[in-house]
């Protein structure tokens, strides 16, 4: 089932599912492994997307951390003239919890580290996506979401007004079908900050939300590792060697399989929304309960009233979706 993006700029076409004019885009996330490979994607498509910057929040790893990593990885892709803002160190209400369990304490598994040569700005995550998305015209700015959504939701809180402006935000996060990955029934980015993830939910911002029962679709494959692994660049080893650590990290976890590349799907969506197939629904995140905190209530019966803002991945292309990474990484 190929269904048109709701995301796509103003005016734009399509072919085949896929944009035909750029896509203004602000990639909020916490790199992570998973991000790392979403930003790689992101920063391979300049083609596709006018990629207006790069925002980090603490997931993950700690905020000091995810700002450097993205500072390091928009190196190692050759993307410096993308700036990257450091965003909001603790989520809005709950107590800072990471994933170090699974990324390692830099966040990106047995990559090398180094100091980047270019730092952040200095302006903050909320106010760069505040000014930015203030600054264009209304129904252009598009905002990808890889980690908790902190700083979206912070920056709803503090300028209202950029609800109404965003052509959408595509996002990794969430659970119906396939149950959490963080406890029974929440999924890591949603359980690390409820609160903000509720904020931007019942924004009424055109949502699609990429949740594990797409993601777990897209796996890494070593036959999938290998083709990247051909393409001998900068970019396609530093990529290699982050999905061989997810795929050591899920056999040591006892996860079984190859690697779920969850924050793949939400960029792989803008650049080629045929690969996925979406079903309208209404959702709400539980905030109040300790036991089930996180859990994404995701209805299909829609009933009477306006029609949903949100849009639920529910099926994804995983031969088409890494395709497409592996040819953009070849460019």
């Amino acid at each position: 089932m190929v269904l048109a993006s709701p995301l796509l700029p103003q005016g734009a076409e399509t072919m085949e599912g896929a944009p035909m004019s750029k896509t203004s885009l602000i990639l909020d996330c916490d790199p992570g492994v998973d991000d790392a490979i979403a930003l790689f994607l992101a920063f391979a498509a300049p083609n596709e997307l006018d990629l207006l910057g790069v925002t980090t929040v603490a997931g993950n790893v700690g905020a000091s951390l995810t700002a450097r990593n993205a500072c390091m990885l928009r190196e190692i892709a050759g993307r410096e003239d993308v700036p990257v803002a450091a965003g909001c160190e603790r989520p809005m209400v709950r107590a800072p919890i990471d994933a170090g369990h699974f990324h390692v304490q830099t966040g990106l598994g047995d990559l090398n580290i180094f100091v980047p040569r270019k730092d952040v700005e200095t302006i903050h995550g909320v106010d760069f996506i505040i000014q930015t998305v203030m600054s264009r015209a209304s129904g252009t700015v598009t905002i990808a979401v890889t980690g908790p959504m902190t700083n979206l939701a912070m920056a709803m809180v503090k300028e209202p007004r950029i609800v109404g402006r965003l052509a959408g935000i595509a996002a990794m996060g969430g659970a119906r079908s396939e149950g959490g990955n963080i406890t029974a029934s929440a999924e890591y980015n949603i359980f690390a900050d409820p609160h903000a993830a509720q904020v931007v939910v019942a924004s009424g911002a055109p949502l699609v939300m990429m949740g594990l029962d797409v993601t777990h679709q897209v796996r890494a494959s070593e036959g999938r590792i290998a083709r990247i692994a051909t393409l001998d660049t900068a970019v396609s080893d530093a990529s290699v060697n982050l999905l061989n650590f997810m795929a050591r990290t899920e056999l040591a976890l006892g996860n079984g399989g190859d690697p779920p590349q969850h924050d793949l799907c939400p960029i792989a969506y803008l650049l080629a929304p045929h690969l996925f197939t979406l079903r309208p629904c209404r959702m709400e995140v539980e905030i109040a309960s300790s036991l089930t905190a996180g859990h994404t209530a995701v209805e299909f019966r829609l009933g009477d009233g306006p029609g949903p803002h949100i849009q639920w991945g529910t099926l994804a292309d995983a031969d088409g979706i890494f395709d497409l990474l592996t040819d953009r990484l070849s460019r």
